[in-house]
Formats: C-alpha cells, sequence, structure tokens
C-alpha cells in the first residue's frame, strides 16, 4: 500500500561516528531505574543503534524531521485509522506511528521466540484440560472460582474437542524490559489478538523509510508467519469442508470498531472475504455465507470478535454482532473458529500468578520469559500476604470492565497505587467486600527507547507484542517482530490515549527469510474455487455505493444549473422553469419544502440552498450524500484500491472545507467554484468505479445502483419540465438539457433548434447517449441478465419484468403526437410524463426486489426447510 516515493536510497554515511555522538549528545538518557535501549551500561551507543544511524545518509539528523512529514503523508494517503469509541463524532483519527523503530538483537530474540513458543503450548493445554478433564481445577493448580466464575469461560463447550486440539491459533503476549535488560511477560490475549493488521503496514512504511538501514541489519521478514496462518486454518478446516476447498473468512465487528482498517487491511492481504454477523447465518448446523449466489459454506472463521459477542443465542443475548446457533455449528464441527470460543478467561491477569505453578507441574521447568509477581485476593492467602504492603503496587480488574459491570462489580483501569495510608485503607475496604474482583501486582519500569518528534529526540518507555501462531500439529512459528507500543511508567499506553506504535526490527545474524505471501502455483481445477465471494452485505454496499455516487452528482448538477439560472436577469426567467425548478429542489431534498418557491422569492430560495450544500446531517444535501458515499466506500475497504477510497474520502472532507463561510453567509457565486472541483472529483471517482474495478457479481451491483438511481433521477426531471410546461420554453429547453448533461451531444447534432422530437429523441430514445433513458434502461438490462440466479429461482426474469423488454416501452412518433404539445404537458394523458413516471416506478420497484433477492435474501429458508 506504501508509496513507492517513501524509498530512500542514501549511501552509507562515512561519518557514522559522528552522526552517533550527535546522537548520545542529543537523545536525553533512560530515566533512573530504566533500561536504556540507545546505550550501553558505560553511556556508549548499542551497536545495531551505531548501525542504523550510520546508514540514515550524508544529510544525518537533519533528514529525520523530513521523513517524519513522508511518514504522517503516507498514514494519511494509506488511510490508516483507528477509531475511538468515546469521541462523540466517532470520527477515525490517523494511527500513530513513531518514525524510529525498535530494534531487538538476535539474543534477545532468540530468548524471546523459546519463552513465546513455551507459553504459547503451556495456554493450548491449559485450555485441552479445563474444557476436558480439569485436573488443574482438582489438583488446586488454579482456583475453580475463577475459572468457572470468568465470563470468558464458556460451560456450553466443556468436553468439546476443537479440530486438531487447536484452542489457540494465534496468541499474542505483551512483553516488557525490565532493569535488568530480560523480558517480561506483561500479558496474554487469548480470544482475538489484535495488532497483525498494525504490524504488517508499519513494516510496509518503515522498511521503506529507512530501506539501507533495513538492508544492513539484516531485519527478519514477517510474510512466513502470516502464510502459517493461513495453511494452519485450511488444514484444521478440511475435515469440515469435506473434500471441497475449504472456505475461510474473516469475522469483523464492522466499521465502527476501532480496529476496523486493520480488519480490512488483513483481509486483503490474506485474500479472505471481510464478513460481519449479519453477512452469516447458521442452518442445521452448518455456517453459511449470505452471498448474492445464495448462501455458500464457510468451513472456517478468523475471528476479530470477543466470545461473548458471538452468539446471542448463548452467550450474550444483547449483541448485535455475533451469529446466532454459531456455537452450536462450532460443537458439532462443521466450523473452526480461531481462536476456539471459550478462551478469554486467559485474559485475566489473575491467571499470570498461577502459571509458574503449571508449568513446574506439567513441564518441570521454569518459564522461560517470567510472569511479573501477582496475587490474586479471591485466594485468602495471597490476599493476607500482601494487604500490609500495597504502596507501590498495581492493582487491576480480575474480570473484563464491561463483564464486571454487567455483574454489578466494581469496573476499574489498571490503578497504581501510591496515595497515603488513608487512600490505601479505602483500596483494602474495596478489595474485602469483593476479594475475586482484584489482582494485586508488581509494577515493572519499562525499559526506554529513543523517539523522534517535533525536530528532537525523546525517550519513551516502550512494550512489545508477539503473536506465536500454531502450525495445527503441536508446534508454533513466533512472527519475528510484532508490534512495539509506547508505554508509562508501569502500562502500555493505549493508542485511544495517546499511546504510539513502533515497528519492532528483528535482527538476525543469519540469513534473511525471504518467503513471499504469493501461494504455490493454481492447477487450471483450482481457479474457479477460487473465485472470492461477494456478501449480501458486500453487494448491498456497493449498491448504494453507486447510488450515493450518482445521487451526488446529479443533486451537484441541480445545483449548478439552478444558480446560474438564478444568476441571469431575474425578469428574464421563466415561471414555468422557476416552478420546475424549484419543485425538483424539494422533490431531490436540495432544500426544505419551507422554503418559499422561486416564484415566490428567488433571494431566500437561492440563500436556503447555499446553506444546505454542506450540512452534513442535514438529510438529501450534497454533503450528507458525500457522508454517505464515504461511509459505504468506507464498509467496502477491503474491495477498494487506497486510491479509490483515498478519494472518496478526501472528496467529502475538500468539499467541507470549500464550503466553510467566513465572516459572511457564502452566496451562489462563491458556492460554484466548490460545486465546479466536485464535479471533476466525482468524474474521477466514475471513472475508478467503471475503469479499475474487476467485473463481477459485486461490480455491476455498483453499477444497477447507478443506473437505478439514474433513471429514478432523469425520469423525474422529465415529468416535472413536463407537467410543469417549461419544456415549452426556450430557456426551460437548455436547462433540461443542461440537467441531462446533454448541451453539447444536442448542439453538435441539430444546433439551435428548438423542437420537442429532437429534445425527446435525444433524452429519451438515443441508446447510445448514457444519459438517454432509452440507454439506461438498456445498460440496465445488460447488468441484470450479468447476475447470478439466486435459490434455484427465475430470479433474473423477475426483474427484467419490471421494465420495458425493449428501449423504452413507447415510440418516438407516440410521445411526439401532433395533439400533444409540450404546453398541454400538464393536462391528464400526456405521454411524456406518463412515460416517465411509469419508468420511475419500474427503477424504484426494481431496487426493492433486488434487496429482496440478493440482500435479505427472503425466502431462503423457506426453500432450504423445503428441500429437507
Amino acid at each position: 500500500m506504501s508509496s513507492p516515493a517513501l524509498v530512500f536510497d542514501a549511501s552509507q554515511d562515512p561519518q557514522g561516528d559522528g552522526i552517533a555522538d550527535e546522537v548520545l549528545k542529543s537523545a536525553p538518557p533512560a530515566a533512573e531505574g530504566h533500561y536504556d535501549e540507545l546505550r550501553d551500561a558505560q553511556g556508549g551507543m548499542r551497536e545495531p543503534w551505531q548501525r542504523f544511524f550510520g546508514q540514515i545518509g550524508p544529510a544525518g539528523l537533519a533528514d529525520l524531521d523530513r521523513r517524519e512529514a513522508l511518514l504522517a503523508r503516507q498514514i494519511h494517503e494509506d488511510g490508516v485509522t483507528y477509531n475511538v469509541y468515546s469521541d462523540p463524532g466517532g470520527a477515525a483519527r490517523s494511527w500513530p506511528l513513531e518514525l524510529l523503530p525498535m530494534l531487538i538483537e538476535p539474543q534477545d530474540w532468540r530468548q524471546i521466540e523459546a519463552g513465546v513458543q513455551q507459553r504459547a503450548q503451556l495456554l493450548n493445554t491449559v485450555l485441552a484440560d479445563i474444557y476436558g478433564e480439569q485436573s488443574l481445577l482438582r489438583d488446586s493448580l488454579l482456583p475453580p472460582s475463577l475459572v468457572l466464575g470468568h465470563p470468558g469461560y464458556v460451560r456450553s463447550l466443556h468436553g468439546h474437542r476443537p479440530t486438531g486440539d487447536v484452542y489457540l491459533h494465534i496468541v499474542a503476549f505483551d512483553l516488557a524490559r525490565g532493569p535488568d535488560g530480560r523480558f517480561w511477560v506483561m500479558d496474554q490475549r487469548t480470544q482475538a489478538p489484535s495488532g497483525l493488521g498494525y504490524a504488517l503496514e508499519n513494516r510496509m512504511i518503515s522498511s521503506r523509510l529507512f530501506p539501507q538501514a533495513f538492508r544492513e541489519l539484516n531485519v527478519q521478514h514477517l510474510a512466513s508467519g502470516y502464510r502459517r496462518l493461513l495453511d494452519t486454518l485450511q488444514v484444521l478446516a478440511a475435515p469440515a469442508a469435506q473434500g471441497e476447498l475449504p472456505r475461510l473468512a474473516l469475522l469483523t465487528p464492522g466499521p465502527y470498531n476501532e480496529t476496523y482498517f486493520e480488519h480490512a487491511y488483513l483481509a486483503r492481504y490474506l485474500g479472505l472475504p471481510l464478513v460481519e454477523g449479519g453477512d452469516l447465518t447458521v442452518r442445521d448446523e452448518c455456517l453459511y455465507l449470505k452471498t448474492v449466489n445464495g448462501l455458500e459454506r464457510v468451513h472456517g472463521l478468523l475471528r476479530r470478535l470477543d466470545d461473548d459477542y458471538c452468539d446471542p443465542l448463548e452467550l450474550r443475548p444483547d449483541s448485535a454482532l455475533g451469529v446466532p446457533g454459531l456455537l452450536q455449528a462450532v460443537r458439532a464441527g462443521n466450523v473452526v473458529m480461531a481462536n476456539a470460543l471459550g478462551t478469554g478467561f486467559l485474559e485475566s491477569p489473575a491467571v499470570q500468578g498461577f502459571l509458574p505453578g503449571i508449568a513446574q507441574h506439567w513441564l518441570g521447568q521454569d518459564l522461560l520469559l517470567p510472569s511479573l509477581p501477582t496475587w490474586w485476593c479471591g485466594e485468602a492467602a495471597a490476599w493476607e500476604s500482601v494487604a500490609a504492603e500495597l504502596q507501590g503496587k498495581v492493582v487491576a480488574s480480575t474480570f473484563p470492565p464491561d463483564a464486571a459491570a454487567r455483574s454489578m462489580r466494581a469496573a476499574f483501569e489498571p490503578t497504581l497505587l501510591a496515595g497515603d495510608e488513608e487512600s490505601l485503607l479505602a483500596w483494602r475496604v474495596r478489595v474485602h467486600r469483593d476479594p475475586d474482583n482484584y489482582t494485586i501486582r508488581t509494577p515493572l519500569a519499562h525499559s526506554q527507547s529513543p523517539a523522534w518528534s517535533g525536530g528532537e529526540f525523546q525517550e519513551r518507555g516502550v512494550t512489545l507484542r508477539v503473536y506465536a501462531i500454531s502450525d495445527g500439529h503441536g508446534g508454533w512459528q513466533v512472527l519475528p517482530g510484532g508490534m512495539a507500543r509506547t508505554a508509562s511508567a508501569h502500562a502500555a499506553l493505549p493508542i485511544q490515549q495517546g499511546g504510539a506504535s513502533l515497528d519492532a526490527w528483528v535482527l538476525t545474524d543469519g540469513a534473511v527469510d525471504t518467503f513471499s505471501m504469493l501461494p504455490s502455483p493454481l492447477r487450471v481445477e483450482d481457479l474457479t474455487r477460487q473465485q472470492r465471494p461477494v456478501s449480501s452485505r458486500t453487494a448491498e454496499n456497493l449498491f448504494w455505493m453507486g447510488r450515493y455516487t450518482e445521487r451526488t452528482e446529479n443533486l451537484s448538477r441541480l445545483a449548478r444549473v439552478l444558480f446560474s439560472v438564478l444568476g441571469e436577469d431575474d425578469e428574464e426567467a421563466s415561471p414555468p422553469v422557476l416552478d420546475a425548478l424549484s419543485e425538483l429542489a424539494y422533490r431531490s431534498g436540495l432544500v426544505s419544502s419551507k422554503v418559499p418557491s422561486l416564484g415566490q422569492s428567488v433571494r431566500v430560495f437561492e440563500r436556503a440552498v447555499v446553506e444546505a450544500l454542506p450540512k452534513a446531517w442535514d438529510a438529501s444535501s450534497v454533503a450528507y450524500n458525500l457522508r454517505a458515499l464515504s461511509y459505504s466506500a468506507g464498509s467496502l475497504r477491503d474491495r477498494l484500491s487506497p486510491d479509490h477510497w483515498r478519494l472518496i474520502r478526501d472528496m467529502g472532507e475538500q468539499f467541507s472545507l470549500r464550503m466553510q463561510p467566513g465572516f459572511t453567509p457564502l452566496t451562489a457565486a462563491e458556492a460554484l467554484p466548490a460545486l465546479d472541483w466536485l464535479d471533476v472529483q466525482l468524474s474521477a471517482v466514475t471513472g475508478a468505479q467503471f475503469d479499475r474495478m474487476t467485473r463481477d457479481a459485486g461490480w455491476r451491483m455498483l453499477a444497477v445502483g447507478r443506473y437505478v438511481e439514474r433513471l429514478v433521477a432523469y425520469a423525474d426531471i422529465l415529468r416535472i419540465f413536463f407537467e410543469r410546461g417549461a419544456a415549452s420554453h426556450p430557456q426551460g429547453f437548455d436547462v433540461l438539457l443542461a440537467l441531462f448533461d446533454s448541451t453539447i451531444t444536442f448542439r453538435s447534432r441539430f444546433q439551435r433548434r428548438l423542437e420537442l422530437p429532437a429534445l425527446l429523441d435525444l433524452l429519451v430514445m438515443d441508446e447510445a447517449n448514457p444519459r438517454a433513458l432509452g440507454c439506461v434502461l438498456r445498460r440496465l438490462r445488460i447488468e441484470l441478465r450479468k447476475l447470478p440466479q439466486v435459490g434455484g429461482e427465475d430470479t433474473i426474469e423477475s426483474l427484467l419484468s419490471l421494465l420495458p423488454p425493449e428501449g423504452v416501452g413507447q415510440g418516438l412518433a407516440e410521445l411526439c403526437d401532433p395533439l400533444w404539445s409540450a404546453a398541454d404537458a400538464a393536462a391528464a394523458g400526456h405521454p411524456v410524463p406518463r412515460l416517465a413516471e411509469r419508468l420511475g416506478d419500474a427503477a424504484a420497484s426494481l431496487s426493492d426486489r433486488i434487496g429482496w433477492h440478493y440482500f435479505a435474501h427472503a425466502g431462503v429458508r423457506d426453500r432450504l426447510l423445503a428441500a429437507s
């Protein structure tokens, strides 16, 4: 996704020692009691950092500001964002990535890798026991009340063994380096570990910002870890597929989730369809994806949804994000969940205190990566041993904050206890009331790594999230790198609270893994099975993206034409034309129907239109439709090119900026340049939609959406102009051509002639004019015939039956009957408005029926029940 413009080709700096001295003078040392990632014990620069700064080029530190600016630009252009739940506007914010990476030396990585593999295997074994024999509970190696009382333990899955006994397909560990230089495990993420997509994007950007250093330091690549994840899921899902190619998908909570960008990015990188709970349904204990081709089996889900949201029937009943019946499909062995449901209790900080004992009991060895000293207050002896020494400790919630709140328990963030005796006494009272809800830990002084911000060096605490990926046969591959984050004094600082991420460079003293995500060659028989399914939600978003694009274009053109007419002398404006434009503006939502019409007050009407254009929350305004277009496109991040998405996103943002008034309200003359600019941008969007997207069923839905919207809008324009008698006036004749965007074509054919037959021939009958109703209908019939049949029904014929079988269903001679004239159009029965009304109604019915067949899948369950 990153632009080649980021790549630097600076030669090695011959003054490397000089740059190192400059860095040491400029960068502050780590705070007392913290490990310094930049300096060694003697105050000199560590060897990897010497090599790094020696490769940044002859410009030296003066060039870091430029690279920092390029980094910010690339983040914006790639659309790398995260959402903040607490933001009342729900705005996505740019992903914060530090310029300088975290460097991990080979000997440190070997220690991390071995320790993470050991812990991943241990946790998977713990899960197998808890959902099986439960010997850990019987032998008191884990307290039953901690496990069985945790909302992350799913009782209905006790006795269920997932395929290959793999509960954890991917597990993440948050590590921090202590003052002694050792790495400690702070937390573990076992439900749906986040960050894999961001880690990949961080690597894409940072490796291009410092390409020489990246090569010189022998940084290990990441791709093989992602390939391992796919291979494991394919192998484990094969039994459910029963000889077919397993179909996998990535389950996301949706575009409002804080990390939706990485869900879409990861789905695209792995080649998986991105699905939401509403895209899936369970029938006969099997999981299906609702697609435009009907229901298609899904055999494996890589989920980014926490356990309790996955199935509202058996887990959290108020969840609108999950799939009813999913647990039953899991128990039947018909779908592989990565990770398995019911792993959430391992994320409790209290579990950390029991893992060393479990490792000794089962493995006969200490954990290679130590845990922080931890006391679960639900054990009376543990609480008594630490109650008198709370000063300087960290108190954390044993249970997730939202689960604690639902069970009427106190919900709180980890807190460093550093107050007077009175405040410590208050904490003791709180713990005494509900000891199970509290876990006490010893804090760790995190190591500090150099950062560049605002033209100077800073030292920031860092933590490292490392991912272990199962091979499906008891082995584990550790992703060489992961995602580093800035930290406060005793914990990782959440991105939502001002934290930032760093790329983690794992240096190797061996060969760099050059594996690529390009898979092995396909066989000819595999090609048809490799077609990416188009989910019903995706098809619906594409359909509405097409409609919103067309609608925005029509609204913008209507506003420009209206302002052009009003810019002329008021006395020259024909009353029928003003009436027609007023009704069009009311019906399209360009202006409220409460505003006096053009016939009543031209200037009031004009001001109302100008004021409504940039109101994003005013339904049917230009800004509102741009926002709706951006939302639809945002839900399709896994299908749109970065350029396409960036074009749509920036179009809405820039239009709002261009329409911002100064000290006085905008006038029509001042709004016109913004509308002209928008017209150019919409042309670029149209080009991207029709020239840079694959012609699959999803694209056909986008095209159908555009043609349906065009038919509705143009039929309405034609009907109103004929009913109001505006088409019979020279000014109305010109305005009608402008609204159909056909002025140049008409003048090139008919010069200044104003005959009705010529007008209707071009705007209604001409199948070569993309704005003519006849051409729109022809294109609709073509695209509808290429849509898939659904459920064995004659779906296509039912859709086509709503449209005229050919042309517009009426001949030009009939429309131009000498018994009628344009001036008589307001009279009942005139063929032109009657035709326009029929076609507009047909377009609306077609839209409803497409939704009925392809998006809602109405009647699918009845057909399945009948077949069974």
